[in-house]
This record gives C-alpha cells, sequence and structure tokens, in this order.
C-alpha cells in the first residue's frame, strides 16, 4: 500500500480516537478531507535531507486557518514565497505558500482564516499543497502531535520540560537516552 494512502488511512482512523482535534484545543489548518501528503521526517543531522513539517493536499484559493489561537508573528513573502507564522506561547506554526493581510500582532483564534493557499510558487513538485511547520525555539517538532496524531519515539535524557511535544531532533552531546514522549 502507498505511503500517503496508509497515512491518509490512518488519520481516518484517529478521528474515531479519544484524541480527536476537537479535544485537543487544535484543529487542521485545511477543511476536511485532510490528506497528507508527505509526513514530518526530521534529518538526524541538520545539513541532511529530511521534511520539518507536513505537506497537506490543497488547492489554490484554498482558506487556510489557524490550527490554534495566538497572534500573527509574520506575515509575508521569504525567499519569494509567501508565508505566515502564529506564535502560541512557546511554540509557532508556519504555513506556506500562504497569501495573507494579516499583519504582526494580529490576534487570532483556532479556526480563524489566515489566509489562502498561493499558485505560485508551489511547494510540493507534484500537486498544489500547504506545508504546515511547526516549532518550539529553533526546535522543529511534527504538527500533527497538535492534534494528538503525532509519533512517539525515544528521547535523548535533558532537563526537565513540557513532554508532550518532542524536538525533532536530539541536541548534541544530550547522552543517553530515557522514556518515551510524544513528537
Amino acid at each position: 500500500m502507498a505511503p500517503s494512502l496508509l497515512l491518509t488511512l490512518f488519520l481516518a482512523l484517529s478521528l474515531l480516537s479519544p484524541h480527536h482535534p476537537a479535544e485537543t484545543g487544535w484543529r487542521w489548518p485545511v477543511g476536511p478531507p485532510v490528506e497528507v501528503l508527505r509526513p514530518f521526517d526530521p534529518p538526524e543531522l541538520r545539513w541532511l535531507p529530511g521534511h520539518l513539517g507536513v505537506d497537506l493536499a490543497a488547492e489554490p484559493g484554498q482558506e487556510v486557518r489557524a490550527a490554534g489561537p495566538g497572534r500573527v508573528h509574520f506575515a509575508g513573502p521569504v525567499a519569494g514565497t509567501p508565508l505566515v507564522s502564529v506564535v502560541h506561547g512557546d511554540l509557532r506554526t508556519t504555513y506556506l505558500p500562504v497569501e495573507s493581510d494579516l499583519v504582526r500582532g494580529d490576534p487570532v483564534a483556532a479556526g480563524d482564516l489566515l489566509g489562502t493557499l498561493a499558485a505560485a510558487p508551489p511547494h510540493c513538485r507534484d500537486r498544489p499543497c500547504l506545508h504546515w511547520g511547526l516549532l518550539r525555539g529553533d526546535d522543529h517538532l511534527d504538527p500533527l502531535s497538535l492534534l494528538g496524531l503525532g509519533e512517539f519515539r525515544l528521547l535523548p535524557l535533558t532537563p526537565a520540560r513540557d513532554s508532550r511535544l518532542a524536538p525533532a531532533r536530539p541536541r548534541s552531546g544530550s547522552g543517553q537516552a530515557r522514556g518515551w514522549a510524544r513528537r
């Protein structure tokens, strides 16, 4: 079975689980049906190939909505690609390519319109898509973890902190691993 089909099946079944997005306070940035075209796949080392977010099927002009409440951190072009980022406390979500009329500091609630998917430049090679990212500081996280759908992995031993969202990559020199946490 194709990986994207398996992921779509997993996501459909997870809507029946106790971790339904409506229960977490977070929501999908695009309307249903949601299809994950490419999952979060962080590189083991910062310079190696990987994918620091998820790509969701979307069409140019489709509405893109805030995954959670916060304030617009940035809205504008980055290297020619329109991008919107929203700060949610110590987390920041990113959405691209998204054309928006919002400005830095604008408040948004979960589900508020951020903008529309831009036709160009495309993020995905084979079809239009929304790239949805999640960061805590400089650490890239799996945005699906906001919906209770992230994967689990062994984490490096680090100082105590909120373990709901694990960093995408171990910090260098972190030593041995201990315990499991949602990423």
